[in-house]
């Protein structure tokens, strides 16, 4: 069941973003219910027996639940978990009792249950299952029929229950993901089909919601932040927790035991919310989202029309005048707001395959408000069309020779647009120099290489090295590159995702760090380019 619920999670991560519009329209809850599922089944290998499964149900939900649907799911899973362990077979009063816990402990969990939620959907499925069970029903294919037919009413019904819902026109995301596992329970009892995604573009209602200011404004609530971490803290100082929280923000919820809990909240003091954690216990792997941030990026990702790639980034350019400006090149919508952000002026479009010419190059320096400019050629093909920059404008024009994007982003750090030339482009390169830098793409063809023999459709692991592994998978891929690029004095891994590539790998590289490499911090940027499902930096 687990398993099947997890590939569901994938088919349906898609629709689950496009229906999220509470309590932001970040987009987000099927990827969050999905990763959660993936850290459960990953917890599964080696269980074979019901009390092994379902600590690892427990476990697993616990430690990789994401986001605010995500660590509800975790609850439901657990209070299941907790009344099939202490069972046999699970029959229909098993299952029964299971829901119940299950609807129980997700109200628990949330300081102020909010209906026409995940919760209002569980809770109507437990209520169905006693109501079978009162009225004689003694089989578990006859007790799934009408627990599921109740979950997808009660999911239906959501936006009569919650005014967001029924403004962008859509049902509550989290509701739905959680009917679909009851749909999977239902496959695995009798065989019934499962459920096709019903939803592949983004409905009209929603992207009207994403586009007026009004409306995300009212979204938000005035909470700007997603702060989440674990605690570590004695099960009887957790009340006082919660109402310490409950001061700070709202969409509250802590679920664990046994001294280990998952907290999530949406607030506007971040340091009060961590030392709320600090007060109760230890908090550890904190995690803070701007929620803002986070929407503009689904809105430019969902609903914005696609820009017209020109030799040159099309946003409005920073007018201010300054010392020294700067021109980087680069491809991928996200990988230019990163650049933008750390005070590039210019940014033009190019890669490897696809280098631009002198020309382009040089119309972006004379668009520069400064009379000196740095150009980041991130790419080892395009350093020497740079180096002709000088020559053919009055401006001054500095290269520093970076290789790769993630070595310019390293640079960017050390740039300061009131100094001259000279000086930035020597802690520019300086910076640059301490970045380790790979790739993955996939093979287009049989090769030989550096680690051997390259069959088409394998992901490779690109260094400045050359082809240092070529795997089935990308998250191996990914995981390779990575334990190749880290060495001993490493701290920082910096992780650039593409715009075909699976965030459930990123997850496994993060287990992977915490496991292989606890001493490096890690960065994680969506940055949108294509080929290359991940461009990696460590520094």
């Amino acid at each position: 069941m687990v398993a099947i619920y997890r590939d569901t999670l994938r088919a349906h991560q898609e629709e689950l973003n496009r229906l999220n519009v509470y309590p932001v329209p970040d987009g987000d809850t099927g990827t969050n219910m999905a990763l959660t599922l993936e850290s459960v089944c990953a917890e599964l290998d080696g269980a074979d027996d019901m009390p092994e499964v379902c600590r690892a149900l427990a476990h697993g939900s616990l430690m990789g639940a994401r986001g605010n649907s995500g660590v509800i799911l975790s609850q439901i899973l657990r209070g299941m978990s907790e009344t099939f362990s202490r069972n046999g077979p699970i029959d229909a009063g098993v299952f029964t009792q299971g829901l119940r816990r299950a609807a129980d402990a997700a109200y628990q969990a949330v300081l102020r249950p909010v209906e026409g939620t995940i919760l209002t959907v569980v809770r109507t499925a437990a209520e169905a299952a006693e109501r079978a069970r009162a009225a004689g029903e003694q089989t578990m294919s006859g007790l799934v029929d009408r627990v599921v037919t109740a979950a997808h009413e009660a999911v239906a019904r959501t936006p009569e229950l919650l005014p967001v819902l029924k403004e962008a026109g859509v049902v509550d995301a989290g509701g739905r993901g959680f009917a679909l596992l009851l749909d999977v329970v239902g496959h695995v009892v009798d065989g019934r089909a499962l459920p096709e995604p019903e939803v592949v573009a983004t409905p009209a209602a929603v992207a009207a919601h994403l586009r007026d200011p009004a409306v995300a404004a009212a979204d938000f609530g005035a909470l700007r932040y997603e702060v989440m971490f674990f605690l570590c803290a004695d099960d009887e100082r957790i009340d006082a927790f919660r109402s310490s929280w409950g001061q700070l923000g709202d969409s509250i919820v802590v679920v664990g035991g046994d001294g280990l809990w998952n907290c999530h909240i949406h607030t506007n003091d971040v340091g009060a919310a961590i030392e709320a954690g600090v007060e109760a216990g230890r908090p550890s792997r904190i995690q803070v989202t701007d929620l803002r941030d986070q929407v503009e990026r689904e809105e430019a990702a969902w609903v914005l029309e696609p820009k017209t790639v020109a030799s040159a980034d099309s946003e409005p350019r920073d007018a201010e005048a300054c010392t020294t400006a700067v021109v980087a090149v680069a491809t991928g919508d996200g990988v230019h707001r990163l650049l933008r952000s750390l005070g590039v002026h210019e940014v033009v479009a190019g890669g490897q395959s696809m280098n631009p010419s002198t020309a382009e190059l040089l119309q972006a320096v004379d668009a520069c408000p400064a009379d000196a400019v740095v150009v980041l050629p991130n790419n080892k093909n395009i350093v020497p069309v740079a180096e002709q920059l000088d020559a053919l404008t009055t401006r001054r024009v500095e290269v520093v020779s970076t290789h790769a994007v993630v070595e310019g982003l390293a640079a960017l750090v050390a740039y300061d647009g009131d100094v001259d030339a000279d000086a930035n482009a020597r802690a520019m390169a300086e910076a640059a120099g301490r970045v380790h830098a790979g790739e993955v793409t996939r093979a287009i063809r049989d090769a030989v290489a550096e680690c051997g023999t390259v069959k088409q459709g394998d992901w490779m692991a690109i260094t400045a090295d050359g082809i240092q592994a070529a795997l089935p998978t990308t998250q191996g891929a990914l995981i390779a590159l990575v334990d190749g690029l880290v060495q001993a004095e490493s701290e920082l891994v910096t992780v650039l995702v593409g715009s075909d590539a699976a965030w459930s790998d990123v997850n496994a590289l993060r287990d992977h760090l915490d496991t292989k490499h606890p001493h490096v911090e890690v960065e994680v940027h969506d940055g949108g380019q294509a080929l290359y499902p991940f461009l990696v930096g460590v520094e």
